[in-house]
């Protein structure tokens, strides 16, 4: 995924000090503290205000006008301001995150921006760190930045979100300035929110193919979320506790029978092993799952993280066309073709779960009534639509 990492380390040398729409004269000081070889007057000032508030330019544009305005391309690298980004890829150092992240660190050093990119294969003790104060910013999963903020921690609702269509639409929106309110929760704030691709159950037997037949089978839950392990357990399956690094090895080796996992995990993780011989993946995705970049409030003001969010948005093309490669890996041979009866049971099931979890806050109904707006607004014939909520 290649994500705009640069974007957010140029918006804090710059913008770090507007946090209102019209900059106090403390504010002025500190900006022009900042950059104390270039002359700010306050029209320069008001014309930074024009350019970073706008949404009829695109970033990139906004940025490179800024930066042009204010000298910040003609500083010497490493000369201004150092963030610690924390990574989390499964392939560490030579994953393809990591690597892409690195290229955008290339491109910050040439604003004069010292970025110290860290890998992470382990995503519990990278959550940790950022805890910490460790990372100032930290790229993970979806399901792990529900405990940070509530609200886009629930993008990855079970059955919330079903083609990247919906997806491309929610995070459209998400990345609105009206959605910004949203976006921090006590110390920490969203920056960034990437599609990574649809969840879908692999199983080592292709007779299970439906909610009904998993019953008595083993199935992988996360071991920081007891709410899935009681959600297996009510289908009369046994949930076993795992983590998304050892997951994977439990499905391959047979201690596990169905695993639910992205169709871009198939060859990176060699599931094809745990499938064979008599195995399958049901075509019928639970949700679309996402990565999202969680920062530290203190080191990345909100209106910054708006920017950043943008970014994000404006980068969705090129990220969902990546993963689109890596599902393609997939070959048709594997596919469990479900009958229209099966998929309208899973529909239930999903948004009874919703609602149950809804009530427990465990998802936030804000985002869900979101999503289901979304849902309505491109098939008006769902059965949920005619029922006002």
């Amino acid at each position: 995924m290649h994500i705009r990492l640069s974007v957010f380390f140029i918006l804090c040398l710059l913008c770090a000090t507007l946090s209102a729409t019209t900059l106090t004269n403390a504010q002025k000081e500190q900006l022009k503290a900042l950059l104390p070889s270039i002359t700010l007057n306050d029209r320069t000032l008001e014309k930074l205000e024009d350019i970073f508030y706008t949404r009829e330019m695109p970033v990139r544009s906004r940025l490179k006008a800024i930066s042009q305005m204010v000298g910040l391309d003609q500083m010497p690298p490493g000369s201004t301001l150092k963030r610690t980004i924390c990574i989390w890829d499964i392939g560490g150092r030579n994953g393809p995150v990591f690597n892409a992240a690195m290229e955008q660190r290339a491109l910050a050093i040439e604003y004069g921006i010292n970025l110290d990119m860290v890998p992470y294969t382990n995503e519990t003790v990278m959550v940790e760190e950022l805890k910490a104060g460790l990372c100032d910013a930290a790229l993970m999963s979806g399901l792990r930045a529900r405990q940070f903020n509530l609200y886009s921690g629930s993008v990855d609702a079970i059955g919330a979100v079903p083609t990247d269509q919906h997806m491309q639409t929610l995070l459209q929106v998400l990345s609105h300035p009206k959605q910004a309110g949203h976006m921090v929760q006590g110390d920490y704030v969203v920056m960034g929110i990437y599609p990574a691709g649809a969840a879908h159950i692999f199983v080592n037997d292709r007779s299970i193919s439906s909610l009904a037949k998993a019953a008595g089978h083993r199935i992988a839950v996360l071991d920081y979320d007891q709410t899935q392990a009681e959600m297996v357990a009510a289908i009369g399956a046994t949930p076993v506790a795992t983590d998304i690094v050892s997951a994977p090895n439990k499905f391959n080796n047979g201690q596990i029978d169905i695993l639910p996992a992205p169709l871009v995990a198939y060859e990176i993780l060699e599931l094809y092993k745990g499938m064979s011989p008599d195995g399958g993946i049901v075509d019928y995705p639970l949700t679309q799952l996402s990565m999202q970049l969680i920062g530290k409030l203190d080191k990345f003001p909100n209106e910054v993280a708006q920017l950043i969010r943008e970014a994000s948005f404006e980068a969705y093309p090129m990220v969902i066309k990546r993963v689109e490669q890596e599902t393609k890996r997939v070959p048709e041979r594997w596919m469990i073709h479900i009958p229209d009866k099966d998929k309208q049971e899973y529909e239930v099931m999903m948004q009874d779960a919703r609602d149950a979890l809804r009530k427990q806050g465990y998802y936030s109904g804000d985002m869900l009534t979101l999503q289901r707006k979304i849902r309505c607004k491109i098939n008006p014939a769902r059965s949920e639509c005619s029922i006002t909520q």
